[in-house]
Protein backbone atom coordinates (compact mmCIF):
# COMPACT_ATOMS: atom_id res chain seq x y z
CA UNK A 1 0.00 0.00 0.00
CA UNK A 2 2.79 2.53 0.84
CA UNK A 3 4.75 1.86 -2.28
CA UNK A 4 1.37 2.21 -4.20
CA UNK A 5 1.08 5.71 -2.01
CA UNK A 6 4.35 6.74 -3.38
CA UNK A 7 4.21 5.77 -6.96
CA UNK A 8 1.26 8.11 -6.87
CA UNK A 9 2.64 11.20 -5.81
CA UNK A 10 6.05 10.07 -8.10
CA UNK A 11 3.52 10.60 -11.18
CA UNK A 12 1.46 13.43 -9.45
CA UNK A 13 5.03 15.43 -8.70
CA UNK A 14 6.23 14.95 -12.50
CA UNK A 15 3.01 15.94 -14.04
CA UNK A 16 3.27 19.13 -12.07
CA UNK A 17 7.23 19.48 -12.93
CA UNK A 18 6.07 18.88 -16.67
CA UNK A 19 3.11 22.04 -16.40
CA UNK A 20 5.38 24.01 -14.71
CA UNK A 21 8.37 23.51 -17.33
CA UNK A 22 5.69 24.00 -20.25
CA UNK A 23 4.88 27.91 -19.76
CA UNK A 24 9.08 28.47 -19.27
CA UNK A 25 9.51 26.60 -22.67
CA UNK A 26 6.61 28.83 -24.26
CA UNK A 27 8.03 32.21 -23.11
CA UNK A 28 11.73 30.93 -24.43
CA UNK A 29 10.64 30.64 -27.76
CA UNK A 30 8.25 33.73 -27.79
CA UNK A 31 11.33 35.54 -26.64
CA UNK A 32 13.64 33.84 -29.27
CA UNK A 33 11.15 34.24 -32.27
CA UNK A 34 11.01 38.21 -31.30
CA UNK A 35 14.55 38.62 -31.44
CA UNK A 36 14.57 36.74 -35.03
CA UNK A 37 11.92 38.81 -36.34
CA UNK A 38 14.50 41.87 -35.81
CA UNK A 39 16.52 40.58 -38.47
CA UNK A 40 15.85 40.03 -42.15
CA UNK A 41 15.99 36.39 -43.65
CA UNK A 42 17.49 35.51 -46.75
CA UNK A 43 14.28 35.47 -48.60
CA UNK A 44 13.27 38.51 -47.51
CA UNK A 45 16.28 40.14 -48.47
CA UNK A 46 16.14 38.18 -51.88
CA UNK A 47 12.36 39.75 -52.20
CA UNK A 48 13.95 43.78 -51.23
CA UNK A 49 16.52 43.24 -54.24
CA UNK A 50 14.59 42.02 -56.07
CA UNK A 51 11.20 45.30 -55.35
CA UNK A 52 14.67 47.81 -55.55
CA UNK A 53 15.91 46.27 -59.27
CA UNK A 54 12.37 46.51 -60.64
CA UNK A 55 11.75 49.80 -59.19
CA UNK A 56 15.10 50.96 -60.94
CA UNK A 57 13.99 49.20 -63.93
CA UNK A 58 10.58 50.95 -64.06
CA UNK A 59 12.41 53.89 -63.84
CA UNK A 60 14.49 53.88 -66.53
CA UNK A 61 11.45 53.14 -68.88
CA UNK A 62 9.47 55.83 -67.45
CA UNK A 63 9.04 59.20 -69.39
CA UNK A 64 9.33 62.06 -67.01
CA UNK A 65 11.58 60.22 -64.33
CA UNK A 66 15.62 60.82 -64.80
CA UNK A 67 16.98 57.35 -63.10
CA UNK A 68 20.26 58.37 -63.34
CA UNK A 69 19.40 61.36 -60.24
CA UNK A 70 17.43 58.83 -58.06
CA UNK A 71 18.90 56.14 -55.74
CA UNK A 72 16.56 53.36 -54.42
CA UNK A 73 17.06 51.44 -51.60
CA UNK A 74 14.30 48.80 -49.91
CA UNK A 75 14.14 47.20 -46.37
CA UNK A 76 11.38 45.27 -45.89
CA UNK A 77 9.17 46.22 -48.82
CA UNK A 78 9.76 49.51 -47.51
CA UNK A 79 11.11 51.78 -50.72
CA UNK A 80 12.93 54.91 -49.73
CA UNK A 81 14.14 57.28 -52.49
CA UNK A 82 16.52 59.70 -52.38
CA UNK A 83 18.34 62.04 -54.97
CA UNK A 84 17.42 65.14 -56.89
CA UNK A 85 14.53 65.56 -59.07
CA UNK A 86 13.89 68.14 -61.58
CA UNK A 87 10.29 69.06 -60.55
CA UNK A 88 7.37 68.26 -57.96
CA UNK A 89 5.60 66.52 -60.89
CA UNK A 90 9.08 64.00 -61.66
CA UNK A 91 8.80 63.41 -57.57
CA UNK A 92 5.17 62.66 -57.14
CA UNK A 93 5.50 60.40 -60.97
CA UNK A 94 8.86 58.37 -59.15
CA UNK A 95 6.35 57.93 -55.90
CA UNK A 96 3.79 56.52 -58.17
CA UNK A 97 5.93 54.25 -60.25
CA UNK A 98 7.41 53.23 -57.04
CA UNK A 99 3.86 52.15 -55.22
CA UNK A 100 3.26 50.26 -58.25
CA UNK A 101 5.66 47.68 -58.15
CA UNK A 102 4.34 44.22 -56.66
CA UNK A 103 5.44 43.73 -53.14
CA UNK A 104 6.13 47.74 -52.45
CA UNK A 105 4.50 48.39 -49.05
CA UNK A 106 5.02 51.92 -48.54
CA UNK A 107 8.08 54.58 -50.07
CA UNK A 108 9.21 57.06 -48.63
CA UNK A 109 10.45 60.28 -50.71
CA UNK A 110 11.68 62.38 -47.97
CA UNK A 111 15.27 62.10 -49.18
CA UNK A 112 13.96 63.49 -52.80
CA UNK A 113 15.02 66.87 -53.19
CA UNK A 114 14.36 69.45 -56.06
CA UNK A 115 17.41 70.45 -58.32
CA UNK A 116 18.07 74.04 -57.47
CA UNK A 117 15.82 76.89 -59.80
CA UNK A 118 13.16 74.40 -60.79
CA UNK A 119 10.07 73.81 -59.15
Amino acid sequence: MRTHLIRKNLVAMGLIAAFAAAPLAQAAAQESMSKDSTNQTVPDKAADAWITAKVKSEFATTKGVDATDISVSTNDGVVTLSGHVGSAAEKTKAEQVARAVKGVKSVDTSGLTLSAGDD
